[in-house]
């Protein structure tokens, strides 16, 4: 069975959004998904000029109307209507794409904007369904013109925490990795010093044995009971300074890694979730 059977492609009509579509779609290929689109409007999004001249319900109508008609004709050669349902819905737009998303769906891609909105915890939106949704997220950094790393260069970077909700992270990402067919390489950060400290590489005889043995020891126990036989590497560092260097050093295309529960105790990784899908120049797997 598929880790990824139904993906949901949130869409808001925007550059970056037109942008990411060919990299859904390739996704939706690649895992043999099926793909839903869903658009979220504002009933209430009318100004004043509008009321002066129309009631507010035939105003909220005609609005609903005017999405319902972009959203079919959006990215139609991509997502025919006749093989991606769409969706539309209304009310606050983080919490409806959660909502649907429970309805039987595997994965999120989210679009994100360029600019300052990246650098704003990937602006409400996107902040909120990686809060609100109990499903995998990927967020992927991006102009309006160019399209994110394709995920079939299939080098995958699995960032784990041994001690806390490694086995289910590293469970995902094995079975993924093995249906997309990717070389999976697992990295765990062992955090040392504020962010901008040097970086260092158990590979490159730079952390000594007994700093990096108890670590090793965990992650193959892991390997061990998910039945994964990938290859290993321990930083010692900052632990986003030092993911986003392991992603530059594997030369990957995706980011697998951790994220917590509303309502649950959160580990390192999770904490570090939006701040690393923020500063990360390839897509963010968030699971």
């Amino acid at each position: 069975m598929n880790a990824i059977a139904n993906i949901l492609f949130p869409v808001d009509f925007s550059p970056s959004c037109i942008a990411i579509a060919p990299f859904v779609k390739q996704a939706a290929t690649l895992f043999g998904a099926r793909m839903s689109l869903i658009h979220v409007f504002d009933p209430a999004s009318y100004n004043g000029f509008e009321l002066y001249l129309r009631e507010a319900p035939e105003i909220a109508e005609e609005h609903q109307e005017i999405a319902r008609e972009r959203l079919l004709a959006f990215c139609a050669e991509e997502f025919p209507a006749s093989d991606c349902k769409r969706i539309l819905a209304e009310g606050d737009t983080a919490k409806e794409i959660a909502e649907v998303a429970r309805s039987g769906f595997d994965l999120i891609i989210m679009p994100s904007h360029a600019g300052t909105f990246r650098r704003m915890l990937l602006g409400s939106t996107a902040a909120k369904v990686l809060d609100e949704a109990d499903c995998a997220v990927l967020t992927s950094t991006h102009t309006p013109s160019i399209t994110p790393l394709r995920l079939d260069h299939r080098e995958w970077v699995c960032a784990i925490d041994p001690d806390s909700d490694g086995e289910r992270v590293l469970r995902y990402a094995h079975e993924l990795a093995g249906g997309g067919r990717a070389n999976l390489q697992i990295v765990h950060v062992i955090q040392s010093g504020r962010s901008g400290s040097p970086i260092r590489l158990d590979a490159d005889d730079r952390v000594a044995p007994e700093e990096s043995g108890p670590a090793r020891r965990r992650v193959a126990e892991l390997q061990r009971k998910v039945g994964s036989e990938a290859p290993v590497a321990i930083f010692v560092g900052p632990i986003k300074d030092a993911l986003l260097e392991a992603t530059r050093s594997f030369a990957a295309d995706a980011l697998i890694m951790g994220r917590g529960a509303k309502t649950s105790a959160r580990g390192r990784l999770r904490d570090l979730t939006y701040i690393v899908a923020r500063d990360s120049a390839l897509p963010v797997l968030s699971v």
